[in-house]
């Protein structure tokens, strides 16, 4: 049994991070010379845009720019995110009291937890979910209220359900469409509704937005700000990660309720120093100059996603088509589900080796299912299949 350790209080009862003991077997393999096909990780495989890659070059050569930058982000940074929004959505907000650029969005929801949630706080948290929505409010000592999330289910009907399971009124809700893991998507109609209780319930609502360009049924992923009357309740993260091919450049946004981008800016006020600016000004063209780019990567990830689920069709792994993110969410085969998703996911790397995330490691609602990010070309995405279709027919 696992012992508190009064020296590292926030890390006590934390369970063993999932998708690090797979990250570490696929290295083994790979340290020995083994090929193994990688479905794991959500890191985009693709290279950023030139443009942005351009200005970040033209701006490293400027003395002025490895200077300490503002915690928030460049005032034209915060710029062009707003007019990112108001080209997307028809949103207008102020990028002085309204936006907050943060070191990618995860960054950002840890601190805005931080910032909002308190000892016995609940907070109305996906499950299963991106990890930071549940470890967030862990970290802050807050209490989570776990909802059900996946294709086909009612969010707003998940949602009340578990603010009246509560212990407490809760404080806020963390929606999250397009969702990740399980690539469930809503429509504006539904985000309205979802928008509307939160005002009627009286709690805040965090939107992370970060698949907001990749839906595949030629809609578009709606945002909560659309919403009238939104902004009184309501802020939404975005990121250029996903969107533009920039993961390891760590560009977010916190955009909406100026109370909670204020208390925000406050906390990151004492925790960094910002962005390197030249990493800023290439987020900065991305922005105004990436829609084509962003187009063209969903395009990317829904041929891959309709390959891999064809091959997996034809494996005989039975997993829908997504409508939306840079994955795949795939329900165990019947004859394996005995093993749980890291006993499957293991299994599928030893004898496939074929790296997929296991369900479990996005909360208890993961189990029974795994992840397999879009980041294979598809020349690897056949192969992995065929490897996947030998594993299932021994």
């Amino acid at each position: 049994m696992r012992m508190p350790n009064p020296l590292f209080p926030r890390l006590t009862g934390l369970p063993p991070y999932v998708l690090g003991a797979v990250d570490q077997r696929r290295a083994e393999l790979r340290a020995r010379g083994e090929e193994v096909f990688d479905f794991g990780l959500g890191n985009p495989d693709q290279p950023s845009p030139d443009r942005a890659v351009e200005a970040l070059r033209e701006k490293a050569l400027l003395s002025a720019e490895h200077r300490y930058q503002p915690s928030p982000g460049i005032a034209a940074l915060r710029q062009a995110v707003t007019r990112w929004y108001r080209r997307r959505y028809g949103v207008e907000l102020d990028a002085d009291t309204e936006a907050v650029a943060t070191i990618g969005s995860k960054e950002g929801l840890a601190h805005l937890l931080l910032a909002m949630v308190g000892p016995g706080d609940v907070v109305l948290v996906p499950d299963p979910c991106y990890p930071i929505h549940r470890f967030g409010v862990l970290f802050a000592g807050g209490q989570v209220e776990p909802y059900r999330v996946a294709p086909g289910h009612d969010p707003l009907a998940d949602l009340d359900a578990a603010w009246h399971r509560a212990p407490r009124a809760a404080k806020l809700a963390i929606v999250n469409y397009p969702h990740n893991p399980t690539s469930a998507t809503i429509d504006a109609r539904a985000m309205e509704g979802i928008v509307q209780w939160a005002v009627r319930r009286d709690l805040w609502l965090v939107s992370d937005l970060a698949y907001a360009d990749l839906v595949f049924d030629g809609g578009r992923a709606p945002s909560a700000l659309t919403v009238a009357g939104s902004r009184s309740h309501t802020v939404e993260f975005f990121t250029t990660s996903k969107s533009f091919n920039m993961p390891g450049w760590r560009v977010g946004f916190c955009v909406g309720n100026r109370e909670l981008v204020g208390a925000l800016r406050q906390m990151k006020g004492y925790c960094d120093y910002g962005i390197f600016g030249p990493i800023q000004h290439g987020a900065i063209a991305a922005l105004d100059e990436g829609d084509g780019f962003a187009a063209a990567m969903r395009e990317l990830y829904r041929a891959r996603a309709a390959r891999l689920c064809a091959g997996l069709q034809r494996a005989g792994w039975p997993v829908e088509m997504p409508l939306g993110t840079m994955f795949v969410w795939a329900t165990l085969p019947e004859r394996f589900r005995s093993l749980g998703s890291v006993g499957f996911a293991v299994k599928l790397l030893e004898e496939a080796h074929v790296a997929v995330a296991p369900g479990i490691a996005f909360g208890p609602g993961g189990e029974g299912a795994v992840r397999l990010a879009l980041v294979e070309d598809e020349a690897r995405i056949d192969a992995a299949c065929r490897a996947i279709a030998q594993f299932l027919a021994k």
